[in-house]
């Protein structure tokens, strides 16, 4: 069993960042690909960006790329995704997912373990 604990949303003004935070305990992350999705109020939850447990490989959602950056540091058993130049349409509560193995995928289906989400806001 994989428990995350998402942190480090707020509310943000329009071109500003943030960095999330989403920290694994239960068992070390060498061995998951790491995923961050968000959900927007009345929407389906969406695909963000993902990595591979190395961190070698990554996706990114086309509406975040060259603005989000996934990242997962092994030895503190944490992922994080930095968000720059956020956007009012970025509003939404995002969650952290684990799946087992290291390939990476940009939907949720093969995700196993999520976190309760971390809501991020952007004003304009």
């Amino acid at each position: 069993q994989v428990q995350l604990v998402e942190s480090g949303g707020g509310l943000v003004q329009a071109g500003g960042s943030l960095r999330l935070s989403c920290t694994a305990s239960g068992r070390t992350l060498t061995m998951y690909a790491m995923g961050w999705f968000r959900q927007a109020p009345g929407k389906e939850r969406e695909f963000v960006a993902a990595t591979s447990n190395s961190g070698t490989t990554t996706y990114y959602a086309d509406s975040v790329k060259g603005r989000f950056t996934i990242s997962i540091d092994n030895a503190k058993n944490m992922v994080y995704l930095q968000m720059g130049s956020l956007k009012p349409e970025d509003t939404a509560l995002y969650y952290c997912a684990a799946k087992y193995g290291s390939r990476p995928y940009p939907s949720e289906g093969p995700y196993n373990y999520w976190g309760q989400g971390t809501q991020v806001t952007v004003s304009s």
